[in-house]
């Protein structure tokens, strides 16, 4: 079948020739527990991709994320094992979609066509599998993350590019009003990414709800040679930025922990000379109502003042489900602290709801896609919200695929990448060629060498 290559930027678009996937297992040194749930090991799905442009030079392209089903498609009605199964079902219906594609596009125009085409495999895949809840929007985002990131890498390696170079008028044949509405006319997505990385970004250590906190909460030391308990890791990686994970079923518990948290953060930092570090909080939706959020920061700053003014930003409290939970407003929390959507964030409506609804900030993640975070990043700062760059344990590619997304957001000031600490073996392969993203020192991330083409990880 022909392709019609048309003049201007559209010349510039690439028709997909081949989609391969695989995939990657690796158990965790340690668990991690958020959202009621204890994680041991993860999946990552493997994406490579041939392109070619309308002069007929061929690039290939790579892309990786874990698949993170506890996250994406949380069930209490399914195992791991199911969810798992699902998400990898879907993939074989994502590659196939993506494969037969013969349109020519810019990748976020290809994702755009792709996207309603792998709800509805979602969907189908559900139904087939006879799952007792379907497959989440989220979590098919999450399937098609590594396509969409293989598409972007292709693209900029086809023109020998950074791909957040090729965001402009030259390589995109829409405006920002094609995909978010009349009062981005005239706007590029250029004008919201930075085309070279921030050279540095501090990094955001978690603190899981199982992770140790001092020597006396370990039962049984790993004993690999990497840190184990809270102060270990300060001093290891020079950290100032720490995130928390809570419970949000147990308000005690969660006060105390901030607690525990602040009382070994403050005596390890004192002995460094650091006077100075912050703190993200992250209840994983858990939370029953906003009343519990306000009721735990009031007694925050009761308790700890230093504390509460150490919180940088709060991560989803209440149901991922707004429009079903529209009684949960963050317009007084966020009179307090800057309230993140997160599991909710799947598309530009929720992010419109959320305003409404009272959250002043979004968490961009590689694992919804490149195309959905660079749109959410452009609409976010046009509404002036705050932005994070969070994780998924993204390890290897995933991983430097997450850091160069933070580091081309301009308001971006973090980010969070906790793979060096439950999944270092994944990390191994990519450690020499990349040694400032996976070898933190003094709370930083050197994120200086993420120029090469497409995505820059090969």
């Amino acid at each position: 079948m022909s392709v019609q290559w048309l003049p201007g930027p559209a010349s510039k678009a690439i028709r997909i020739e081949d989609v391969s996937h695989s995939y990657e297992d690796y158990l965790y040194r340690t668990p991690i527990k958020f959202g009621g749930m204890v994680v041991d090991r993860v999946t990552l799905l493997n994406v490579h991709c041939v392109v070619r442009t309308a002069s007929g030079r061929t690039a290939r392209g790579f892309g990786s994320m874990p698949l993170g089903n506890v996250w994406a498609f949380p069930s209490r009605l399914m195992s791991y094992q199911t969810t798992l199964g699902a998400m990898k079902a879907l993939a074989e219906r994502i590659a196939k979609l993506t494969a037969a594609c013969q349109e020519p596009g810019h990748p976020i125009d290809l994702n755009r066509l792709l996207e309603p085409a792998c709800l509805r495999a979602a969907d189908e895949v559900s139904q087939e599998l006879k799952l007792a809840e379907p497959i989440p929007k989220l979590a098919t985002l999450v399937t098609a993350s590594p396509f969409d990131a293989a598409l972007h890498d292709a693209f900029g390696k086809a023109h020998s590019l950074n791909c957040y170079h090729t965001y402009g008028p030259d390589f995109l044949a829409h405006d920002l009003a094609h995909y978010l509405g009349p009062e981005f006319r005239d706007e590029y997505l250029d004008r919201y990414v930075l085309k070279g990385p921030k050279p540095r970004l501090p990094l955001y250590h978690l603190i899981g709800a199982l992770d140790p906190i001092v020597e006396s909460d370990i039962k049984q030391r790993v004993g690999d040679g990497l840190p184990e308990t809270l102060p270990e890791w300060i001093n290891y990686n020079g950290l100032t930025h720490l995130k928390i994970k809570l419970n949000g079923d147990d308000l005690a518990w969660d006060v105390e922990r901030v607690l525990r948290v602040e009382r070994a953060a403050t005596e390890t930092q004192a002995r460094r000379g650091v006077g100075r570090w912050f703190y993200s909080l992250d209840f994983n939706e858990r939370c029953p109502n906003v009343g519990y959020l306000l009721d735990f920061l009031q007694q925050l700053k009761e308790k700890a003042p230093a504390a509460f003014e150490r919180i940088q930003y709060i991560e989803q409290p209440t149901a991922r489900d707004l429009k079903a939970h529209r009684a949960n407003t963050m317009h007084a929390a966020a009179k307090l602290k800057p309230i993140v959507i997160d599991e909710s964030l799947t598309d530009l409506e929720s992010l419109l709801l959320a305003r409404e609804m009272g959250y002043t900030g979004a968490a961009l993640k590689a694992c919804k896609g490149q195309s959905q975070a660079l749109l959410m990043a452009a609409a976010a700062q046009k509404f002036g919200m705050f932005l994070c760059v969070q994780d998924l344990t993204c390890p290897g590619a995933s991983l430097i695929h997450s850091a160069s997304l933070a580091a081309h957001i301009p308001t971006v000031a973090a980010i969070e990448a906790n793979s060096r600490q439950y999944v270092p073996a994944a990390n191994k392969p990519w450690e020499t060629k990349f040694p400032g993203i996976f070898v933190v020192r003094n709370g930083y991330m050197d994120t200086s060498a993420l120029t090469g083409p497409g995505l820059g990880a090969v």
